[in-house]
């Protein structure tokens, strides 16, 4: 009866000291073996602790918060297994915790990522599909399911998701990318999650850790992967931890509030003064996201953890990382780099929004310009945003002038020496903070079949936003965000138009399917568009030409933005038609003679595989 009582006073003694553990566990056999432990409980600082005898601490750091107790272990060698932490208090054990080493996946540190042979769907999970209404008003969250409002929770679910995975892959997407799923508690306009409450917790009105799992399985079983939407920079104002925080420069802090002044451009301006680069990326998004601190060793190592956790518990294919300049420059590379190292053949695509391909180079891995200062991201990929800069325009341009029409387009391409890795670049029309690409070209089909022709063809990989291939707009200039981020038609039970279904499509929605799910689903077994080399020509009457070839085959792609009829000669592009007779046009079907004039009708497109 003494032994029971005892390991009961234990049980009770730690469920009342140990509030947190994290990471939760981890796994044997990782690159990264010296592993930070955060215990979190009242006064758990005033402990010693002692751990397993298989396994060495290297380090135990207390801060200024005595709540907190940081203990760094050494699994280098360490088979799976279950360890168990000691808590001292004058040489007397107060209580234990378990902590377990998990298996890793077999081949787990070889998993192959998303590279230009995917197509990516980027989905904005509460506005995409509620596949579980019983998660819609989850008790441990504070806000509610209101589809009146729209910059409210809709109710959109990781459920949603998988019921709709077939979809996705019959349109011709090889990859999704959902916006973040970790818990975000903020009173309002919390659905986009971009401000964090807990980093190793799906939102429960998303589902639950397990669903998440679930949904990479879910997308292997396809053949398709999971790419998770990452958030270094900046939690939300609701996480647990910004209430009790376990080193005063957890955050950036400054004397009063500091809104980031948005220059990125002064983090490699060689004339930038130090407090324009400091608000830059130490000033605050908003009151509501506060700012990490990645210079401090502690915020560092829970980051790459976390991410690191992530990978390998919810089998995931790779990141896209949002803000990426804001972070610390230095701080942001190594937890880059630390993950690259685990993973050697993992992708991680930046947000770095910049209006120049120089700016944008700067941060992507192994960059000349970056060298030139000494810097280097370890960012394998950037998001291409003088590209969507142009094709948010140059469509409406009628006529081709000096600095109009397709002009641009190619322009945008001759400063592709800038990259050190061109081919794995994010390429894209509109994503879930820009106006809607049919919203600016007023659902024009041939404008869109344009557009998409490009992304599918050119270098890269292709990014679409969920809804384009059924026509959806949206302008935030005159709705706000929510009006970008509509409900995905047939998402809910009860709609009359479910664009999930051909039968529930209009024919205006079903027109903008065909096509799209044509075009990618060609495109996926297209070595010579994923791999191959490019030769474009000057466009010429707004007429866009350009090759893609390999040893084996070659597309020949013609793009009319002109708002006339377009004849010419192919004589001019000799050099890549070479002895090739004739083109077979995936699009209609029909044969091109390339001996003879090409004609074009007015804003249409043509993708000749040459015969």
């Amino acid at each position: 009866m003494k032994k029971i009582l005892f390991f009961f006073l234990i049980s009770i003694s730690t469920l009342a000291q140990i509030e947190r553990v994290e990471p939760p566990f981890w796994y044997a056999g990782m690159n990264l073996s010296s592993v930070q432990i955060m215990f979190y409980g009242k006064n758990i600082a005033q402990y010693e602790v002692a751990v397993s005898n298989t396994i060495q601490i290297e380090n135990i750091k207390k801060t200024e918060n005595p709540n907190y107790i940081f203990v760094t272990i050494d699994t280098k060698n360490s088979p799976a297994s279950e360890l168990t932490f000691s808590f001292k208090s004058k040489n007397k054990i107060a209580f234990t915790k378990k902590y377990e080493l998990k298996k890793r996946r077999e081949n787990s540190k070889f998993r192959k990522s998303y590279d230009a042979s995917d197509m990516i769907y980027l989905i904005m999970p509460d506005r995409f599909a509620n596949g579980n209404p019983d998660n819609d008003n989850e008790k441990s969250v504070t806000e509610k399911a209101d589809r009146t409002n729209p910059n409210g929770r809709h109710g959109g679910d990781i459920e949603g998701i998988i019921k709709n995975l077939d979809y996705i892959k019959d349109l011709g997407a090889t990859a999704i990318w959902p916006t973040p799923l970790c818990e975000d508690n903020d009173d309002k306009g919390s659905y986009h999650t971009y401000g964090q409450s807990d980093v190793y917790k799906i939102d429960p009105r998303f589902g639950t850790n397990e669903d998440y799992v679930r949904l990479s399985s879910e997308l292997h079983k396809r053949d398709m992967k999971n790419i998770m939407d990452y958030v270094t920079n900046h939690w939300g104002w609701k996480h647990w931890m910004i209430n009790d925080l376990p080193t005063h420069d957890w955050l950036n802090q400054f004397p009063e509030f500091t809104q980031t002044n948005h220059r990125r451009e002064s983090l490699n301006d060689m004339y930038a003064s130090k407090i324009d680069a400091e608000i830059c990326s130490d000033g605050w998004f908003v009151k509501s996201m506060p700012d990490l601190n990645q210079r401090n060793p502690l915020v560092l190592n829970y980051l790459i953890q976390n991410a690191i956790w992530w990978i390998e518990y919810a089998d995931l294919d790779g990141f896209r990382v949002d803000t990426y300049p804001y972070n610390d420059k230095d701080g942001i590379s190594k937890w880059t780099k630390a993950i690259t190292d685990e993973y050697p053949n993992f992708n991680i695509v930046g947000e770095a929004w910049l209006n120049s391909q120089a700016k944008i180079s700067y941060w992507q891995k192994d960059s000349k310009i970056g060298a030139l200062q000494s810097f280097n991201s370890y960012l394998p990929s950037v998001m291409d945003f003088t590209l969507y800069d142009a094709l948010s325009t140059v469509f409406n341009q009628d006529k081709q002038e000096w600095d109009k029409g397709m002009i641009n387009i190619y322009l945008n391409f001759t400063n592709d020496f800038l990259y050190a890795n061109p081919n794995n670049i994010l390429t894209f029309a509109e994503n879930h903070d820009t106006n809607r690409f049919n919203d600016i070209y007023k659902n024009d089909f041939r404008k869109y079949q344009m557009a998409l022709t490009l992304l599918a063809t050119v270098r890269g990989i292709p990014q679409l936003y969920y809804g384009s291939e059924i026509g959806m707009g949206g302008n935030k200039d005159k709705g706000g965000d929510g009006d970008i981020r509509r409900d995905f038609p047939g998402g809910w039970d009860g709609e009359t138009n479910n664009a999930f279904t051909k039968a529930g499509r209009t024919e205006e929605q079903q027109k903008f399917f065909d096509f799209t799910s044509k075009l990618f689903n060609w495109r996926k077994d297209k070595e010579v568009i994923h791999t191959g080399k490019m030769t474009h020509y000057i466009p010429e009457n707004n007429v866009y030409v350009y090759f893609r070839y390999n040893e084996s085959e070659t597309v020949m792609i013609v793009i009319n933005n002109s708002a006339e009829t377009q004849t010419f000669k192919t004589n001019r592009f000799a050099e890549n038609i070479q002895k090739y007779q004739s083109g077979n046009d995936v699009l209609s079907g029909k044969t091109v003679d390339l001996k003879s004039d090409i004609t074009l009708e007015p804003k249409s497109v043509l993708v000749l595989e040459l015969q």
